[in-house]
């Protein structure tokens, strides 16, 4: 497995911006497609979005299109989530996640149990 450490978090008012950091270390000499996804209090975790191993297909959940952009540098192992115009409603733990299939990280994946690795998880609250 990948290890996937994430930063960037914090608090920030509505309509600001933040950008998160997911790093990976250890088993990175494959491909994967990453995802971002967030738990906020009482719910269940949901996916944000997802980024193929060569950036050529993104997908993001309706509620974040048009504010959130998911981007990655293979050289640098690490996967971006640049976060415009926030919400009190984008408060939540997010995650990132490399998928668990080893099929060169070309396919687009959205469902918890399509990833095998992930980050311990970065706090980001919107204050209204």
């Amino acid at each position: 497995q990948v290890r996937l450490v994430e930063s960037g978090g914090g608090l920030v008012q509505a309509g600001g911006s933040l950008r998160l950091s997911c790093t990976a270390s250890g088993r990175t000499g494959r491909r994967y497609t990453m995802g971002w996804f967030r738990q906020a209090p009482g719910k269940e975790r949901e996916f944000v979005a997802v980024i193929t191993w060569g950036g050529m297909a993104r997908h993001y959940a309706d509620s974040v299109k048009g504010r959130f952009t998911i981007s990655r540098d293979n050289a640098k192992n690490t996967v971006y989530l640049q976060m415009n115009s926030l919400k009190p409603e984008d408060t939540a733990v997010y995650y990132c996640a490399a998928d668990k299939f080893d099929n060169g990280g070309s396919f687009i994946y959205t469902h918890n149990a399509d990833f095998g690795s992930w980050g311990q998880g970065t706090q980001v609250t919107v204050s209204s």
